[in-house]
């Protein structure tokens, strides 16, 4: 087994419990309140942003060519999920730009760009990849079942682009880091707070500008 699958199952009572908060399925049966998600959109946003300078501190970090270019390729996925975050904040009158980020907003972008200013490039990948895996894995699992106003959201998540490029950032992982416990501790870590992101956007926890 991989070191990538390794870690997933490790965590895969925190992917089940993703899977079965009541965020995600009120994504995926449309039943969720619209203001919810608007201000996990503006969070979202704000977490992305973060996301991507995290891949640039990895393309600053790469010890070679061909990390460089995957680290430019992935910080290029990022760009187009803010681009869907653009169209629901134009459509939907979300001033991205006055985002004030909630503590799990907070706790999350900390944790993501301590890792990859300080740690090595293996470590960042294992901070990293949780994201990346946990919104393929959701949004295949939730793409058969789908309704409603969010079917975009699910769409974009359960696309063969989305699994590729998690799929890349699994590779890299496996390439650059060894099991140790740092690498288990980020990967663990980061998964803890994509589900303390849902408890927030389910509690309603989210700063929207224009509204």
């Amino acid at each position: 087994m991989s070191l990538s699958a390794e870690l997933w199952a490790d965590s895969a009572d925190l992917a089940a419990a993703a899977l079965a908060h009541p965020f995600v399925t009120g994504i995926a049966d449309g039943t969720l309140p619209r203001e919810r998600f608007a201000g996990y959109v503006a969070q979202d946003a704000f977490f992305l942003e973060a996301f991507a300078r995290a891949y640039a501190l990895g393309v600053a970090h790469s010890r070679d060519r061909a990390t460089l270019e995957i680290f430019a390729d992935l910080l290029a996925g990022v760009r187009e999920e803010l681009r869907l975050h653009d169209g629901y904040a134009a459509r939907w009158g979300i001033d991205l730009a006055g985002v004030a980020p909630v503590p799990a907003t907070s706790a999350y972008t900390e944790f993501l760009l301590a890792t990859a200013a300080l740690g090595d490039v293996g470590e960042t990948c294992a901070a990293m990849t949780p994201c990346m895996r946990l919104y393929a894995h959701l949004g295949q699992a939730l793409v058969p079942r789908a309704t409603g106003p969010y079917r975009e959201w699910v769409d974009t998540y359960a696309d063969p682009a989305f699994e590729e490029l998690a799929a890349t950032l699994e590779a890299l992982l496996d390439r650059l880091a060894a099991g140790t416990p740092a690498v288990r501790r980020a990967h663990r870590r980061a998964m803890e707070l994509e589900l303390g992101f849902f408890d927030a956007a389910w509690r309603g926890g989210g700063s929207v500008g224009g509204q």
